[in-house]
């Protein structure tokens, strides 16, 4: 009797280890690196995909554009991400551009900031330096305050790309993530920052660009000047795994577009 109970309970291991076995083998999984602006995009597409495909991860890695290059490259993710485009040597070195969205970057002050509209000049003379006092464009008499992004971030290199500004740019503290940007505008009056459209809440006060606030229409139509693309970083020679050409192809869907909406950015599809 108790060989038979052993036999038993030998054989129903045997089984839990093969449906155990077979469910790990069945997940697949999807790595996504890069832009720290586009976590709310991939965030959402995410956990939209993996509801409809719960055999599927997909996981992110929030560390800048350039990082999440880089990742792509060295083949340490399916998918790279990156809030600008790519540049002429990135797609020699063998990576494929494709445009997921487009975002707007806003231009932000803190809530108390009498300032409420801004030419692109003006930005440009502020992070330069030439225009070093809020009273000189209709705020405070206060020094200004100039926040920015670190070297890498693809916020940072939209924002100077557009306002002609690369290498000139005088910031006071260069952070690493959208978040930080925003908190530190939050938190001092004096302060000017840029962050992506689709991260802004009301801690901040949006500033509008020659008149032209940022939204979805705005920079879909083009009206609005400060903005740059989101783009999926894919290696040109090495096809997807099955898998994340399923999640990218998702991405780029018109299923996904609202989705992508819902979350700031503005869909290109």
């Amino acid at each position: 009797m108790k060989k038979l109970a052993m036999i038993a309970l030998v054989a129903l291991c045997a089984i839990s280890f093969v449906f155990a076995s077979g469910a790990s083998e069945s997940t697949q999984n999807v790595s996504t690196d890069g832009s720290t602006s586009m976590e709310s995009v991939i965030g959402s597409l995410a956990e939209a995909y993996m509801a409809e495909n719960p055999n599927v991860t997909v996981t992110y890695n929030p560390t800048g554009s350039g990082s999440g290059i880089t990742a792509v490259s060295e083949g340490r993710c399916d998918i790279g991400l990156a809030s600008r485009a790519l540049t002429d040597d990135e797609k020699a070195g063998g990576l494929t551009e494709t445009v997921l969205a487009l975002d707007g970057i806003a231009i932000i002050v803190n809530n108390s900031n009498p300032v409420n509209d801004l030419t692109l000049e003006q930005i440009a003379a502020l992070y330069t330096g030439e225009i070093a006092n809020w009273s000189e464009v209709g705020g405070a008499d206060a020094p200004v305050v100039l926040i920015g992004r670190e070297a890498g971030s693809g916020t940072r290199d939209g924002f100077e790309s557009i306002t002609g500004t690369e290498d000139l740019c005088q910031y006071r503290q260069e952070l690493t993530s959208t978040g930080d940007v925003i908190t530190t505008v939050s938190t001092n009056p004096n302060a000017i920052g840029y962050a992506s459209l689709s991260a802004v809440s009301d801690s901040v006060k949006t500033l509008t660009v020659n008149g032209v606030a940022p939204s979805e229409e705005t920079v879909l139509s083009g009206e609005y000047l400060v903005q740059r693309p989101f783009v999926m970083a894919t290696r040109s020679a090495e096809p997807l795994s099955e898998a994340a050409q399923a999640f990218f192809d998702y991405a780029l869907s018109s299923e996904a577009a609202p989705i992508i909406a819902g979350a700031g950015a503005v869909p290109l599809n």
